[in-house]
């Protein structure tokens, strides 16, 4: 009997990871039999092991736990067929190939009126025969001729309408839909509304049991909704316990439901967003074909009025992230120095520019207890908030470093552990440090796996210098030690150092602004370390002619005046 986890989100959803072996680790370290990369997950995190029983998990002392079936795990737990294992916000559910799934899964769910009912998805596998009514719906279908009597269909349409005007959020939306069903449909018993959530999976969003003495879950035939969602066909039984369609569908058997109508949920766009559906048991009051006609009417309201909301909460949301945004590019921008060291002799020059609101590139001033003063541009893999944290961490990081340990490369060995230890396996750091010592004039660079700097000379001749010392980026390996290079600026000498957001900076045909250009706008006459930096930028900016920034761009320059 073999066992396998399947991936219920990430990039991995959907897949089965097959246990072949004894023991498999879980995490985000490379070696892990299960890697999962996402950054809150430990390196190491859990571990599954065979025994006499199946299967057992257990945590490994991680950061953030390990849960199965949502509860936190202390101790070695032995798994059962269905139960679901969660790291952090990565899922996974545990099969057993030849044991028998359990009849129902439970979805989490908002509940209406006094009893708070649970909605329960069912895997009932049916016969795909006979349905006494079906109703193909678009979002073309609004002139559709109802056989229902006028009242009918104008009280439907009242008290639907009636129930959605105005309202904007989804939590009064679907109770509102399902309370004017049930004054219209007096005989339905229960009712619930499904949509499909980002992923494509149907989550049971809101039920309603007309007496409070029903039983407190809703079982919901998952073989009925994916078969209304799939033909778009809107479907009746007026006796679904003796419907062939239905024989084996064990929520039906169960409850003694009579009668169903199910609608799907079809948008402006006519794509299928979900699907409506209530029951009955009262075998003497029957759903009829009109009724069908009536829900389906009814479904296309609620599918507008849940479109609406739904744009509305995407539009609050949206708007929250912004002003969310525009906090975290504050908090970025007080990590950067707003001036430059006033160091006499020295002209300083620094250039920030993130492709988006905030940025994973990463400039800093450090005054050393020693009198000299650091230099750092440093570039975090990938842009946007997951790299402005990383920045940000950087920036704490290397300040202590640099300020407790007088020797450059006992500093770097540090920084570089602190990172591998407690960063994702996919995200590195790229970093430069040049400490000035302004009463010698000396600078002295460390390079982890950053672009080698510029150095000009007056005459405007340059170079790139100390690449033979440029080591591996910053988090990708424990117990590095990090080469020095060291060298004199003279007099009308400027020292360039920059990401590559500027040298691979892309133009419409899709062509970089590279090194060959960069080094021609370094060497143009000029005696001024503004002056050379900014043409540099102007025309990377000229080069790109508008196309979009891809990455962040940053520039330290340095002048030793003449």
């Amino acid at each position: 009997m073999s066992s396998y986890l399947v991936a219920l989100n990430g990039p991995d959803s959907g897949k089965k990871i097959f246990l072949a072996g004894e023991e498999f680790t879980l995490g985000r370290h490379p070696e892990c039999d299960i890697v999962v990369e996402v950054g809150a997950v430990s390196r190491y995190h859990a571990k599954i092991t065979r025994n006499d029983r199946g299967y057992s998990i257990e945590d490994l002392k991680s950061r953030n736990g390990t849960f199965v079936n949502d509860e936190q795990i202390a101790k070695p737990h032995q798994l059962q067929h269905g139960d679901s294992i969660r790291v952090c916000d990565i899922s996974f559910e545990f099969k057993q190939e030849g044991v028998k799934p359990a009849p129902t899964e439970t979805v989490g769910l908002k509940a209406d009126g006094p009893g708070a009912f649970g909605a329960v998805m069912v895997d009932d596998d049916g016969a795909t025969s006979t349905i006494m009514s079906k109703f193909e719906v678009s979002s073309q279908t609004g002139s559709i001729h109802l056989t229902a009597s006028p009242e009918v269909k104008l009280n439907a349409l009242l008290e639907i309408t009636r129930g959605l005007t105005g309202t904007l959020s989804l939590d009064e939306v679907l109770p509102n839909v399902l309370e004017g069903l049930f004054r219209i449909f007096l005989q339905a018993d229960r009712g619930f509304i499904i949509l499909q959530d980002g992923s494509g999976n149907m989550v049971p969003r809101w039920t309603k049991a007309r007496k409070e003495s029903d039983e407190e879950e809703i079982r919901i035939s998952r073989t009925i909704v994916k078969h209304v969602m799939q033909t778009r066909e809107a479907i009746l039984s007026a006796d679904a316990a003796a419907d062939s369609r239905f024989e084996m569908s064990q929520s039906i058997t169960d409850f003694k439901i009579r009668s169903i109508m199910c609608a799907p949920l079809v948008n402006a766009d006519d794509e299928v967003i979900g699907v409506i559906q209530i029951d009955t048991l009262d075998q003497r009051k029957r759903f009829q074909k009109e009724d069908l006609e009536v829900a389906v009417s009814v479904g296309m309201q609620a599918a507008a009025a849940i479109e609406r909301a739904q744009l509305h909460d995407q539009a609050i949301r949206q708007i929250a992230f912004e002003r969310d945004l525009h906090t975290a590019k504050q908090v970025q921008i007080g990590f950067l120095p707003s001036e430059q060291p006033s160091l006499s002799g020295y002209k300083f020059y620094h250039y920030y520019l993130a492709a988006n609101s905030v940025g994973g590139d990463y400039y800093d001033y450090i005054s050393l207890p020693d009198g000299g003063t650091a230099i750092l541009v440093g570039d975090v893999v990938g842009h946007g908030i997951a790299a402005s944290l990383m920045m940000a961490k950087l920036s704490a990081e290397a300040r202590y470093c640099l300020a407790s340990m007088a020797d450059l490369q006992q500093a770097a060995f540090h920084l570089n552990n602190n990172f591998a230890a407690y960063t994702p396996a996919d995200k590195f750091v790229t970093l430069a440090i040049a400490i000035l010592h302004p009463e010698t004039n000396q600078v002295t660079l460390i390079n982890a796996g950053h672009n080698p700097p510029i150095l000009r000379k007056p005459d405007g001749t340059c170079s790139m210098i100390a690449e033979e010392e440029i080591g591996l980026p910053l988090g990708i390996m424990e117990d590095m030690d990090y080469d020095i290079a060291r060298f004199t600026l003279e007099p009308g000498e400027m020292l360039f150092i920059y990401t590559d957001g500027i040298n691979e900076a892309m133009n419409a045909d899709g062509d970089q602004f590279g090194m060959d250009r960069m080094l021609a706008c370094v060497s143009q006459k000029t005696d001024d370390v503004e002056v050379c930096s900014k043409a540099i930028i102007d025309d990377c900016r000229k080069f790109m002619a508008g196309s979009p920034q891809f990455d962040d761009m940053c520039m330290v320059a340095i002048q030793r005046k003449a």
